[in-house]
């Protein structure tokens, strides 16, 4: 396993959304997760990935961690913001 936790940004790189930006809202096994990107996987219908399939980045959303961890409920606008402040970011840079 690739260290991945609840709320962290990774890249898929595989698959038909190959280059788009997730996050992780939960660890199945060693080899599976949930992700979400709030836009085409909600966080009622994630997307289940093989972890050898994701990019991992060091970046966490810790407002969002803070609630899977909690099991408080996780709007899709949320990731969706954040993903996106996250790429304006990226582009500043």
């Amino acid at each position: 396993m690739q260290n991945l936790q609840p709320g962290q940004v990774v890249y898929s790189v595989a698959g038909r959304d190959e280059g788009r930006k997730f996050i992780v809202l939960s660890i199945i096994d060693d080899n599976y997760v949930y992700i979400s990107d709030g836009d085409l996987r909600k966080v009622t219908k994630p997307k289940k990935k093989k972890v050898k399939h994701l990019k991992p980045t060091g970046i966490v959303a810790n407002s969002i961690k803070e609630k899977l961890l909690s099991n408080k409920r996780i709007e899709d606008f949320e990731i969706r913001d954040y993903l996106t402040l996250l790429s304006k970011k990226e582009q500043e840079v």
